[in-house]
């Protein structure tokens, strides 16, 4: 078998490719043609069956450095990653050689697959400075929240029926407070300022001495505003109250050390960080002890805390993704420092009327979030067509309601309805950031000269002074 990571080097070699998939994929070609189809039963894994590229691509246009293979650009990495090809290297074997039951003591192909995820447990740990025996496997960071805040509820819920969180957590973590809330708990939703940030005098008022948890995210999947997680974890050891963070958008991305900034419970997801879906972490200190009631139960893996067969692979998976961001943070963070600010100079050097959503300082640079005045954001991406992105608006059957962070930060719903998110990730290169935001700009002034607003705008009119008429 033949590495990607191989691949990747004989591709820089070959053709001097400088990202991940240019590379690989002539690495691939390189192989194919040294092969020469004479060795049927060679096996090598090959770009295409990795990045989910048509087998034949066409040729790169190396003048734009852009893919033609007709697929649109990636710069969607807050929703999800592409794996990395390290990542799937590792994760190989125990898809198909290596395929025992982790909890299968009586036998060699149980004890392979538990010594795999044991070392993949460690990999996790070693991310955020924690103990192995403190990672337990979910399917996901839904799963990890929803067992962090209803577990923790649960189990001290005799004696503290209060949790606290923000009006700007990720659905999960809300819709988990409003079933608690059905079942008689009370819980505080605090409010963030207009650039997404909570205030810790007001989190300390409304901690109460029945307050079990409090729940605030570490990183803002829409607008990549970071909380002040530190003051935040010394605030609630300070009284005694469990501290758990939703850290999907900041594990393997900021540096975290969950014993220095006083963290209780943590949720991870590996597709976040380039790693395989459908897999997650939940760290739950040991010391002092926070216990949890189980939201699955069976055979009792994973501590008594998440029963059901741990999946070898994706286990595997996700330690390789949080070891290699490990070892690559600091790189990746400068390059999404390079290329946020490539992406907002551009933009702001040609578009007025542009706002940032969210703290421009105290946020993650892979996550820009952009309204633009007199646009509509689903316009702007119909347009966009040929880049993935988000818009801030959620469309429904029956409504087009704008985003509720946005609306939480005191966005209007004129410019909440304009935003557009731009997530980079590791294999984002800066050719591609360049054509995005020529495009964007290009279009932006293409639908603000078909709207009668910014003509009016334009005149001098001052639209909030204008009583318009209603039928």
């Amino acid at each position: 078998m033949i590495r990607l990571s191989q691949m990747y080097a004989l591709g820089q070699k070959s053709r001097g490719a400088k990202d991940i998939s240019t590379a690989v994929y002539f690495g691939t070609f390189a192989v194919n043609q040294y092969c020469d189809g004479r060795v049927s039963n060679r096996q090598y894994a090959t770009a295409p069956q990795v990045l989910g590229l048509p087998k034949e691509r066409k040729p790169i246009d190396f003048t734009k450095q852009l893919p033609t293979d007709g697929r649109p650009l990636y710069l969607d990495a807050q929703a999800t990653t592409p794996m990395d090809p390290r990542v799937l290297d590792a994760m190989l074997p125990y898809l198909t050689h290596y395929h025992g039951n982790p909890h299968s003591r009586t036998h060699a192909y149980g004890w392979e697959s538990e010594k795999a995820m044991e070392a993949a447990r460690k990999q996790v740990a070693d991310l955020i400075n924690c103990d192995p025996s403190e990672v337990i496997f979910t399917s996901g960071a839904t799963e990890s929240n929803n067992t962090a805040i209803k577990g923790v509820a649960h189990f001290y819920g005799a004696k503290k029926r209060h949790i606290i969180t923000t009006q700007t957590e990720h659905k999960c973590v809300l819709a988990s407070c409003r079933q608690l809330e059905g079942e008689d708990f009370k819980v505080t939703y605090l409010p963030v300022n207009n650039l997404g940030l909570i205030s810790m005098e007001e989190l300390e008022k409304a901690i109460r001495p029945d307050t079990a948890l409090v729940t605030i995210m570490f990183i803002n999947n829409e607008i990549g505003v970071r909380q002040p997680i530190r003051q935040i974890g010394e605030l609630c050891k300070s009284k005694n109250i469990f501290f758990h963070t939703d850290a999907a958008q900041a594990a393997g991305k900021v540096p975290i050390d969950v014993n220095d900034l006083n963290i209780d419970l943590m949720s991870i997801s590996g597709h976040k960080i380039y790693g395989p879906k459908g897999v997650g972490a939940l760290y739950v200190r040991k010391r002092p002890r926070v216990r949890l009631e189980p939201i699955i139960n069976g055979g009792g893996q994973e501590r008594g805390l998440r029963s059901g067969t741990v999946p070898s692979p994706l286990g595997v998976g996700l330690g390789a993704a949080c070891s290699i961001c490990k070892q690559e943070m600091d790189y990746d963070h400068k390059w999404m420092e390079l290329l946020s600010k490539r992406l907002m100079d551009k933009i702001y050097g040609s578009l007025d009327y542009v706002v940032r959503n969210g703290d421009p300082v105290n946020s993650y640079p892979g996550c820009i979030n952009l309204s633009f005045a007199y646009v509509e954001g689903e316009s702007l991406l119909m347009a966009l067509k040929d880049v993935a992105l988000s818009s801030g608006s959620a469309c429904t059957s029956a409504s087009l309601e704008p985003s509720y962070v946005l609306r939480a930060i005191g966005t209007d719903d004129d410019m909440a309805h304009s935003s557009i998110r731009f997530g980079f990730g590791r294999f984002t290169t800066m050719a591609e950031v360049d054509y995005t935001a020529d495009h964007c700009i290009k279009n932006v002034k293409k639908l603000r000269e078909m709207s009668p607003l910014w003509e009016m705008v334009q005149e001098g009119v001052d639209l909030k002074s204008i009583k318009w008429s209603r039928h």
